[in-house]
């Protein structure tokens, strides 16, 4: 039998046994707790990826909740509910391309300002794709909220300023600027979303063909044009 020393514990054949080191307690992990800026930032950046996935109507505040680990409490707390988050996106998305573009007019000659738009439009598509899927989404019914529509408007209004100064002096009416200014900013537009899905050709090719379809046209506008169905008549 083992002999027991009462002073240094049990011994087995003279010797003493040792007896085992406490296992080491475990750290208790730390988790880094966000301040309410960075908790808000984090909740925009998943609503703008949800809301371009999916949707306005088909996202849920439950969705954006479990997207970014919190309750939904939190996301009321910051937001309201999904309408307020939704504002939030779209504005900083509007804001955005807005300034993009107005950034870039920055040359003297109107084609090089066409260009520059153009490229601009692309670019925001490229590097901005989920915002530009929000923006492009039908708006909520009965929402205040801006959209790739309102963008637009903005844009063709500096477009307008352009094409003015140049109409008046190659004498053609300066009140037609604001259709041409229209209708030049709605078909950069409409390709930019086609070209959002296609992605080809690179963006320089489409901006390219885009401003040769544009600018040819301006160059050679006729000062009084008439339908040539109304002149068989």
């Amino acid at each position: 039998m083992p002999e027991v020393n009462d002073d240094e514990g049990p011994t087995v054949g003279g010797r003493r046994a040792t007896a085992p080191a406490p296992a080491a307690k475990a750290k208790p992990t730390s988790r880094v707790r966000m301040s309410a800026a960075q908790r808000r930032e984090q909740l925009i950046a998943t609503g703008r990826q949800l809301f371009a996935e999916r949707g306005f109507d088909a996202t849920s505040i439950e969705e954006v909740a479990a997207r970014a680990k919190v309750s939904k409490p939190v996301v009321y707390e910051h937001f309201g509910g999904k309408e307020g988050l939704y504002a939030v996106v779209v504005d900083r998305e509007v804001r955005a391309l807005l300034d993009r573009i107005t950034t870039a007019l920055t040359a003297g000659h109107p084609r090089e300002l066409l260009e520059q738009a153009a490229l601009a439009l692309l670019g925001y598509i490229e590097e901005e794709t989920s915002g530009f899927r929000v923006l492009v989404r039908e708006s909520p019914l009965m929402s205040g909220t801006a959209n790739f529509s309102s963008v637009m408007n903005d844009v063709a209004h500096q477009v307008e300023h352009i094409l003015g100064a140049e109409y008046k002096s190659r004498g053609y009416d300066p009140k037609l600027a604001e259709l041409y200014s229209q209708a030049l900013v709605g078909m950069v537009a409409l390709t930019g979303r086609w070209w959002l899905e296609v992605r080809k050709p690179r963006k320089e090719t489409v901006a390219a063909h885009l401003v040769n379809l544009a600018w040819n046209g301006l160059s050679h506008l006729e000062a009084k044009p008439t339908l040539i169905t109304a002149r068989r008549r």
